[in-house]
């Protein structure tokens, strides 16, 4: 695999670009996120193939309760495009987003997102299937649950 980087954004190249590709890729910040002891999510943004934001959860270890990995890749995202609409971008988390990260979804108009487990926690309350697949999100969870350890 070749990695080239320009200005500050990584381009990938002979890398099948897929769902499963990406997911590991979060799976990996996730993997940070455990290792700073906070709960163990990471989160990707994808744009034409490359990434133009990711993190992971940090809200113990910055004292932020917003921290968390996906407001952190759309804040890196909103960064790299110059522009708070993210449309066209596909966001892949390793955990269903929680209501505030749906809503800020929303607001960035990212195109796609793709999660890999659900969130046993909120689970009751509906919130992706409620807030942000209302928006007409596209949510292809597919068998990725199981690699999430979540």
């Amino acid at each position: 695999m070749r990695r080239a980087f320009i200005t500050g954004v990584f381009f990938w190249s002979e890398v099948e670009f897929s769902h499963e590709y990406w997911m590991r890729h979060a799976l990996t910040l996730a993997k940070r996120a455990w290792d700073e002891r906070e709960v163990p999510v990471g989160a990707v943004l994808v744009h034409n193939n490359r990434v133009i934001g990711e993190g992971w959860n940090r809200p113990i270890g910055r004292h932020d309760p917003t921290a968390h990995a996906e407001i952190m890749a759309l804040r890196q995202g909103g960064l790299v495009m110059q522009n708070y609409r993210l449309i066209d971008a596909t966001l892949y988390v390793t955990l269903e987003p929680c209501v505030m990260c749906a809503g800020a979804m929303i607001h960035s108009r990212i195109g796609r997102v793709v999660f890999g487990a659900r969130d046993r926690e909120n689970w009751r309350c509906g919130i992706f299937n409620g807030c942000a697949a209302s928006s007409g999100y596209e949510s292809p969870s597919g068998n990725y649950g199981r690699n999430t350890g979540g």
